[in-house]
C-alpha cells in the first residue's frame, strides 16, 4: 500500500474515537504500518489543519473589517459573508482540536507499546539504547505537542469577540452598530496576528517532528 493510500485510509477512518482506534491500528499494523507510521500521518493531517484554520481565520478578520469600513452597498449580504466565514472558522478550529487528539491517541499507543516492548530485551545494551531513543522520541512529540496545543488554546479568544460582533451586527445593521464596533477590529487583529505567529510556531514544529520520523524510518 502506498503512503498516499495509507493517507486516504487515515481521512476516512472514525478517527478520535478510542473505542475503535485500537482495531484501527491493529489492521493498519497488519497491513505494515506500524504506530509510528500513523503518528506521523496524523502529524501531517494535524499540521495541515492548523495550516487551515490560519487561514480560514485570517479571512474572516479580512471580512470583517470590510464590514466595519463599510461606504455603501448592500450591507446585507457584507453581512452574511462575514458570517459564512465565521462559520468556516468555527469549523477550522473544531478540526484542529480533532486532529490533535488524534495525534495523542496514536502516540500512547505507540509509547506504552514502546515502554512494554523494553522488557522483551535479553540484552542489557539494546534496551539501554532502544530506552534511549523512547526518551528522546517522547521529548520531540512533547515539544510539538505543547505547540500544538499553545496555537489551539489562542483559536477561542480570537472566536470569540468576533462571535459576539457577528450576533450583534445580525440585529443591528446600521451605520451607528458599525461605528460601535470599529474599535474592536484593532483587538481582534491583534490577537488574530499573535494567533498567526503561534499556528506558524506549531507548523514548524510539525514539520520538524515529521522529517525526524521520516529519517529514522528510512
Amino acid at each position: 500500500m502506498s503512503t498516499l493510500v495509507l493517507a486516504v485510509v487515515l481521512m476516512i477512518m472514525p478517527l478520535g474515537l478510542s473505542s475503535c482506534d485500537k482495531a484501527y491500528m491493529a489492521t493498519m499494523e497488519k497491513m505494515g504500518y506500524a504506530k509510528r507510521d500513523i503518528l506521523s500521518t496524523r502529524v501531517k493531517s494535524a499540521r495541515d489543519a492548523q495550516e487551515d484554520a490560519k487561514q480560514e481565520i485570517q479571512t474572516t478578520l479580512e471580512q470583517f473589517g470590510k464590514v466595519v469600513s463599510y461606504e455603501g452597498g448592500d450591507l446585507e449580504a457584507t453581512y452574511k459573508k462575514l458570517n459564512s466565514e465565521l462559520e468556516n472558522s468555527e469549523d477550522s478550529a473544531e478540526a484542529v482540536r480533532k486532529k490533535i487528539s488524534d495525534v495523542e491517541s496514536v502516540a500512547d499507543a505507540l509509547f506504552s507499546e514502546w515502554e512494554e516492548e523494553l522488557k522483551q530485551y535479553s540484552s542489557a545494551d539494546l534496551r539501554r539504547k532502544s530506552q534511549a531513543k523512547l526518551t528522546q522520541t517522547k521529548s520531540r512529540y512533547r515539544e510539538m505537542l505543547g505547540a500544538m496545543k499553545r496555537a489551539e488554546q489562542r483559536i477561542e479568544p480570537v472566536l470569540k469577540p468576533l462571535r459576539d460582533q457577528v450576533l450583534y451586527l445580525k440585529h443591528n445593521l446600521n451605520a451607528r452598530a458599525l461605528s460601535a464596533i470599529k474599535g474592536e477590529l484593532v483587538k481582534v487583529d491583534a490577537q488574530v496576528d499573535q494567533l498567526v505567529k503561534d499556528m506558524n510556531r506549531s507548523i514548524a514544529e510539525a514539520d520538524k517532528f515529521i522529517q525526524t520520523m521520516e529519517k529514522e524510518s528510512d
